[in-house]
């Protein structure tokens, strides 16, 4: 004749014995403690990289597309946990103004260098 306890647990008279109640039986198979923490999609280090590398090539290299590329890097970190796919899309707009703007600058000096406005 067994009392079960409605929370699952079988019940257990005073003065038994340690280690004669067996373990509750749960639905789901973790073990002891509580189960891994649920991966949210916050911002990735990708957003955080690109922001970083847009504004330092804003202010070192005089990449003017390195501002829109960091607003929208910035605009991406805001939205991370609401809107991830528009994230994701301005993260990747944003790696595109970057490489551009690359590209563009040392277009601008190599076109300097060799018509030799440089030269001084």
């Amino acid at each position: 004749m067994s009392q079960e306890d409605p929370s699952g647990y079988p019940y257990q008279p005073y003065g038994a014995p340690y280690g004669e109640q067996p373990p509750p039986q749960h639905g789901y198979g973790y073990g002891y403690g509580y189960p891994p923490p649920r991966r949210d999609d916050g911002p990735s280090a990708n957003t955080i990289v690109s922001l970083v590398l847009n504004l330092f090539a804003l202010v070192s290299c005089c990449n003017i597309l390195g501002l829109p590329g960091a607003i929208l890097a910035g605009l991406a970190l805001g939205k991370a946990r609401t809107e991830p796919r528009t994230a994701r899309t301005m993260v990747i707009w944003s790696w595109i103004m970057f490489g551009l703007g690359f590209v563009l600058s040392a277009g601008i000096i190599l076109a300097l260098g060799l018509s030799g406005n440089l030269d001084d």
